[in-house]
Formats: structure tokens, sequence, C-alpha cells
């Protein structure tokens, strides 16, 4: 029901992410080539950042990875040119954004538009889950102090929930991600393709829709992508295998079942 994308690796310009390729975060959001359920992705979009060392505030420790700054908008990515323009102006190495087509019956409010925030977690949910209700109450209390997009009015929220608790507790975000899909599953049918990064790495679930993964070499280093259909026809687009959970360091992706 959305398209995202997660990036880590040597600073790139928001804008380079989101805008810059033939098939773009951006272009997708009205032309999708991959997505299997909705057509358009017109209810709202976000991205979030962990700011690199010269853009830090207050008095972060530069040895800590620093908690994500956000926009989201409750509106196409394409109506808002302002954005478009100060993407350029915003650099990152670690990056989650994504366009949204949102589940029938759920407002197009921007608290649903992902994504998700809590301590030095970003998350975002492409898919729906059948029986919201069933979700709802198995996963979304007790609510993680703290973390207001926990609380948000849609499908998504009770798999954020679970999520931050468990990482909170645990600590490792990729066990966190693949038995979020394992619990969900158990209360409800769904599609949870999810997608998360604690600044250090970039964990994704194919849980019911297309993940692909995407390690590049460019002027400053390798990148490494995580995203629901590639943003363009160039090599080394690797598609991730249904029911598997990815994770992306700076040095190496891997490919788990979920389990």
């Amino acid at each position: 029901m959305c398209r995202h994308l997660a990036y880590l690796g040597p600073p790139r310009t928001v804008h380079e992410l989101l805008y810059a390729a033939p098939h773009s975060l951006h272009v997708q959001s009205w032309a999708p080539r991959q997505q299997r359920h909705g057509t358009v992705n017109a209810d709202g979009f976000g991205v979030g950042w962990y700011p690199t060392e010269g853009h830090r505030t207050g008095n972060a420790d530069v040895s800590e990875t620093p908690e994500p700054l956000r926009y989201r908008r409750a509106m196409p990515i394409w109506g808002d040119a302002s954005f478009a323009d100060a993407a350029r102006a915003i650099s990152s190495g670690c990056v989650v954004a994504a366009v949204r087509d949102a589940t029938v019956g759920f407002g197009s409010e921007e608290s649903g538009a992902q994504p998700f925030r809590a301590d030095r977690l970003l998350f975002s949910h492409n898919g729906a889950a059948k029986d919201d209700e069933a979700l709802v109450a198995g996963l979304a209390s007790p609510p993680p102090p703290g973390a207001l997009d926990a609380r948000a009015p849609v499908d998504s929220a009770p798999l954020f929930a679970h999520t931050v608790r468990l990482w909170r507790s645990s600590g490792d975000l990729v066990g966190t991600l693949a038995a979020v899909v394992r619990h969900a599953r158990e209360h409800s049918d769904g599609r949870y393709n999810l997608l998360a990064s604690d600044g250090e790495v970039i964990v994704g679930t194919a849980a019911g829709d297309t993940l692909y993964t995407l390690r590049r070499a460019g002027p400053e280093g390798e990148g490494t992508w995580l995203a629901s259909e590639p943003f363009d026809d160039g090599r080394g687009w690797r598609q991730v295998p249904d029911h598997s959970v990815v994770v992306a360091t700076r040095e190496h992706t891997e490919i788990l079942p979920i389990g």
C-alpha cells in the first residue's frame, strides 16, 4: 500500500536519494512499476535522516549515533515543491523514506505518514492487516513510553509499538523485525513488509510484497539500499525472497529466513 526506501553509506543529499533517479521514490508516488496493491501513493509522504557530524545540534556526543530528524506531510510528495528544493541542502549517510497509499478505512492525516520515529529508530510499514482490530488487540498494548507514533490511527501503529518494545529490550533490530512479522501473523493475515534503521544498519522484511537490495560504488565509497522496487534499471538489484529478513551494514548485506 506504499513504496519505501532506506539508504546507508557515504552521505548523499536527500534530493539525490528521493528525486534524482529515473524511477525515484518521487516517481513511484504516481507511477509505481511493481506495486501489487493500489495504483498511486498520494496520501502523504515522509523522510527521516540521521544528521551528519557537522549538522548535529545541542551537546550530542559525536561518538554516538544521533537521533533522527524527520519531515512528513499529508499530501503527495509531488505537491511539495518547497521540500524538493530543501532536500538539496540535507545530506545524510542513513535515510528512510516512504510515499503512502492509505489503507482503506484509514485517513490521510500527517500522523499516518511514515517513517515513524522513537529514540534512534526509524520505521516504515508497506502493507496492510486483514483484521486491524485483532492486530491492535494483540500488539498495541502497552504503548511504549515516548513513542507517540505508536498511537497513530493506522494499522501500522501496533506493528510499530511492538517493534519499539522488542527493540528497546533486545537491541537486536534484525530479530525484532522478524519477530514482529511472526507475531503479527498470529493475530491477522496481512502484508508485513517492514523497514527500519537505528542509524547503524538498515533492516527490511519481505512478507507479502516486493523488496530489493542494492550495493553500488560511488565517488565517495559504496552505498547500500533497500527498496520496494528498483529506482533505475542498472545492475546490482537483487530481489529478496518472500518471508525473509534482510540486514545491510556498511560492509555487507545478508538475507535470512524470518523463521
